[in-house]
């Protein structure tokens, strides 16, 4: 049990960094720029995470390392950045927050993990706290932003899974750098066609680039597919939800937003969804010594 416990602390290291990343998204990186945006994020990363452990792909982790880089890098990050310029953070967050239960539902397609009812109770507590927390009011909306954030979320639940499903035999450092290197180079390719050339960077973005490629991107990616290795799928989604929580309270201690009552009782509500899904199931109680006398007979 203490080394299940270990391992859902290091997996939340990922959703806690990438909370930050809407905020320093919006406030420090061009907006014109999404393919660039995400490029710029991947392709270090994942150079970086392999000159910790140099290994190369082999037969079949060549086109798996494509699939998952579109997937879990590529696509997604473009399709991220692209909502976090056009989405409120509470939308693009509330949107993300359902991947909880996404990936559950995929990672009982494909691996037959089947979804606990704790888990699923804790889905559904963590999200209505997001709810709660988020959703205070009417904001104007972008539905192109509202597809982004969707379809973000669709495939890099799909693409945790994979992973997750392929994965054995392959360490997590290279696992994660393969994925982004491959989406990197995917996202490079398609910005100098839709995009040009790469944007003039300032001071400012410059740290908020090296901050969201180090912390955010190689440490948490590496975090999350740790987790993915040693916790059920159900497990690791609902320490997702740390991603909100995190943007709410970076926007109280940074920003000076003040956190009402309402926030307060949406994030004491994902904290619980959190820590309910960590419950162990009760073991089923044996039957009484003449229930089993008479099956046996």
């Amino acid at each position: 049990m203490e080394a299940k416990y270990r391992w859902t602390l290091i997996t939340a290291l990922a959703p806690v960094s990438w909370g930050t990343t809407y905020y320093v998204t919006h406030h420090y990186l061009p907006a014109d720029f999404p393919l660039w945006g995400a490029a710029i994020r991947a392709l270090p990363a994942g150079l970086l995470l392999l000159l910790v452990h140099r290994r190369l792909p082999t037969g079949s982790w060549w086109w798996k390392s494509l699939v998952l880089g579109f997937l879990n890098m590529g696509a997604f990050f473009a399709l991220i950045y692209l909502a976090a310029q056009l989405l409120p953070t509470s939308i693009a967050s509330t949107i993300m927050a359902s991947s909880s239960v996404v990936l559950m539902l995929f990672a009982w397609l494909a691996l037959a993990e089947r979804p606990q009812p704790l888990h699923l109770a804790g889905a559904g507590i963590g999200v209505a706290g997001v709810c709660l927390m988020l959703l205070s009011g009417p904001v104007a909306v972008d539905m192109r932003g509202v597809l982004a954030s969707v379809t973000a979320m669709v495939m890099s639940s799909l693409g945790y899974v994979l992973a997750k499903k392929w994965s054995a035999d392959v360490d997590v450092f290279s696992l994660t750098s393969w994925q982004l290197i491959a989406g990197g180079l995917i996202l490079a390719v398609a910005a100098v066609a839709v995009e040009g050339a790469p944007p003039a960077l300032g001071a400012p973005a410059l740290a908020a680039f090296g901050y969201v490629t180090v912390i955010a991107t190689a440490l948490a990616f590496a975090a999350w597919f740790t987790g993915l290795r040693h916790l059920s799928a159900g497990t690791v989604g609902l320490v997702g939800l740390l991603n909100p929580v995190t943007g709410v309270l970076l926007g109280t201690l940074v920003a000076g937003e003040a956190l009402s009552a309402r926030q307060a009782g949406g994030l004491v509500l994902v904290l619980a969804g959190i820590l309910l899904g960590q419950r162990r199931p009760a073991p089923p109680r044996p039957r009484k010594i003449d229930e089993q006398l008479c099956t046996q007979l």
